[in-house]
């Protein structure tokens, strides 16, 4: 998508604002995400009781949520910001698992646009998508405030 002035955005509201490149999800990349959170379930480092026990390790659900901010880069390029802050999600759902060695890639969609706080408000609506499955890893809705010159 082009690039979008600030006090633009409610005229792309309902638009899909891109699509990520195919990222793979590596063992090494899970471990990491063990190591930072403390979750060291067996279903995700475990590699050999993964594989005889549930056909193989898979990804922790909010390393796969994590990855948003990394997947949406240049997706919604937006002119005249001068900060950007995070401000939260809503209605998060895992709805499939990711298994280590698959790809994901995400899309995402403009769903609101509101004046908050001396900024701009945005949602958008983020698919997980498994390479090769019809169901997603993961829905989410994100909430970002835009800060403007």
């Amino acid at each position: 998508m082009d690039a979008v002035e600030l006090k633009d955005l409610a005229s792309i509201v309902g638009q899909e604002v891109g699509v990520s490149d195919w990222l793979e999800i590596s063992q090494e990349r899970v471990n990491l995400f063990a190591e930072a959170t403390g979750d060291h379930q067996w279903i995700h480092v475990d590699v050999e009781r993964a594989n005889r026990e549930i056909g193989g390790p898979i990804a922790h659900g909010y390393l796969t949520l994590s990855l948003i901010p990394f997947l949406s880069i240049g997706m919604l390029n937006v002119t005249g910001v001068t900060r950007g802050i995070n401000y939260g999600s809503d209605k998060v759902r895992f709805t499939n698992m990711v298994r280590v060695g698959k790809r994901v890639r995400m899309r995402q969609k403009l769903i609101g646009v509101e004046a908050k706080a001396g900024g701009v408000q945005i949602k958008n609506l983020c698919t997980i998508e498994i390479e090769g499955e019809d169901r997603p890893a993961c829905v989410a809705e994100t909430i970002s405030v835009l800060y403007g010159a």
